[in-house]
């Protein structure tokens, strides 16, 4: 079953996500740590003479080498990663899922670092067992990592993102239906999605933000379907369009 969450932006305005399934969060990991690795081999392979100069033949100790240096690798790649592209490793890019804070802001240093940290309780030492039953269960998939840095991952959707006209088709019946604005064909499936969703977010959520996205929604809208005029009831007018495109392209 898919799961949802609703984070509110700093500018108030409410958008709800899908958030990102344990097998998309597993296989991100396990390509960042392929990643991780081939890295730690040409690091260890650059270093090495390095090493026996200044280590002699003894070299490093074992512990330093194959435990905290890779250890280090991988804190100092989560954040470099997770901070630059905001949320995004290379293997969270691939699967196109990304590590965003509950109250709409970008993750910051430290909550990238807290993330990292506490990984070596959610997947290394716990075999993964622990961070998979708790993003299983939790009802906003957060593993411990996600609660201590009030973080979650979510799907972020590219062009190749696939629409249904099903997600509006239940708005009315609409035989004998003449529409009003024959030229809404101008406009794509995907439009149509986001205007259902932008009268939906504001019909939940009637703030001021929520009214500037709709007016501006219209506004943008307009010479697309050859107005001049603006239409005296924004709400209208866009359940309108919905109502005319269904007619004309079902």
């Amino acid at each position: 079953m898919q799961k949802t969450i609703e984070i509110t932006t700093t500018q108030n305005v409410t958008i709800e996500y899908e958030l990102a399934f344990l097998r998309e969060r597993v296989l991100a990991w396990l390509l960042d740590m392929v990643i991780i690795g081939l890295g730690y081999l040409l690091l260890v392979m650059l270093l090495r003479p390095l090493i026996a100069v200044v280590f002699g033949d003894e070299g490093l100790d074992p512990v330093v080498m194959y435990f905290l240096l890779p250890l280090l690798l991988y804190f100092l790649y989560n954040t470099f990663f997770e901070i630059w592209n905001v949320g995004q490793t290379p293997g969270k890019k691939t699967l196109n899922i990304k590590v965003v804070r509950l109250d709409g802001k970008d993750p910051e240093w430290s909550d990238v670092l807290l993330r990292a940290l506490l990984q070596l309780v959610d997947w290394m030492f716990s075999a993964g067992v622990v961070g998979a039953l708790l993003i299983k269960t939790t009802a906003k998939s957060q593993r411990f990592g996600d609660m201590a840095a009030n973080t979650t991952v979510i799907k972020l959707y590219g062009s190749r993102f696939t629409f249904r006209l099903e997600d509006i088709l239940s708005i009315s019946s609409l035989e004998r239906y003449q529409p009003v604005f024959p030229e809404v064909r101008n406009l794509s499936e995907s439009d149509m999605i986001f205007i259902k969703r932008a009268l939906s977010r504001y019909q939940n959520y009637p703030n001021a933000a929520h009214a500037e996205v709709v007016e501006t929604l219209v506004l943008h809208l307009l010479p697309l379907i050859g107005l001049e005029k603006r239409p005296v009831n924004d709400v209208e007018f866009l359940k309108t369009l919905l109502r005319d495109y269904i007619v004309l392209t079902r």
